[in-house]
């Protein structure tokens, strides 16, 4: 059973939901959760609860249609699951104009410190915001995949593999893929494999030119053709020659 004493985070002080606090209503939800397989996931996180996503997106939901902004005001940090909820609910909440609505995912983005937490975001209103704005979240990505910090250049490059892999996008993806492998995080270096996998499905023959002429340190190129490999939606054919490109 997860202890129900509360921690000493904000989320506690100033947004109540049903008469309880944030914190309360997760530690509840823990309790159908699995911290031991949420604490495997996610090694080297402290204070994982283990609830559930489906548990946290309708919890998101519910806060999205209650005083959201007063959520976000003093929403926590101190549990996994409570930064997971907060980018959770920037994906539900509506704010018309573009440059507030980026401010808050920007307010967010800081407080991501593992890869659920980052891979759980999405914008609201998802490809059609993106569509909508393609110039200026494709500049407000690329601010993040040049911070330097770990999780926050994984958040630009997940999104950027959400959303810009396209006939138009490719090139700028793949270049940024490049730029990033740079970083020293392993969490940035799955990012870019991750997004390179995809690269290929979408686009082969485009992908492997890069491939065949990139800046890559090994263990991210490897990463990226091995997952590549592991795609189902990727020919046989194909993977003979993948798995022959690998650097020794």
């Amino acid at each position: 059973m997860v202890n129900s004493k509360l921690s000493n985070s904000q989320s506690s002080s100033f947004f109540l939901l049903d008469g309880m606090a944030v914190e309360q209503h997760l530690l509840r939800l823990a309790e159908g959760g699995s911290k031991a397989f949420a604490e495997k996931l996610n090694p080297g996180v402290a204070n994982v609860l283990g609830v559930r996503v489906p548990d946290l997106r309708k919890l998101a939901a519910r806060i999205a249609r209650d005083d959201w902004q007063a959520y976000l005001a003093s929403a926590g940090t101190h549990y996994m699951e409570e930064r997971m909820l907060h980018g959770l609910v920037l994906g539900c909440v509506r704010v018309d104009d573009v440059e507030r609505y980026l401010a808050l995912v920007s307010a967010f983005v800081p407080r991501i410190n593992s890869w659920s937490v980052c891979d759980v975001f999405d914008f609201r209103g998802k490809q059609r915001f993106v569509d909508a704005h393609r110039e200026r979240v494709w500049q407000f990505l690329s601010g993040w995949m040049a911070s330097g910090r770990e999780y926050e250049v994984r958040f630009g490059v997940v999104m950027a593999m959400k959303y810009f892999i396209d006939a138009e996008g490719l090139p700028r993806v793949l270049a940024a893929c490049d730029r990033c492998a740079a970083h020293e995080g392993y969490y940035v270096k799955m990012a870019v494999a991750w997004a390179l996998s995809v690269c290929y499905v979408r686009f082969p023959a485009e992908t492997l030119r890069y491939l065949r002429g990139n800046a890559l340190d090994d263990f991210t190129y490897n990463r990226a053709l091995q997952k590549i490999v592991e795609s189902y939606r990727v020919p046989e054919a194909d993977k003979a020659l993948i798995r022959s490109m690998r650097r020794k």
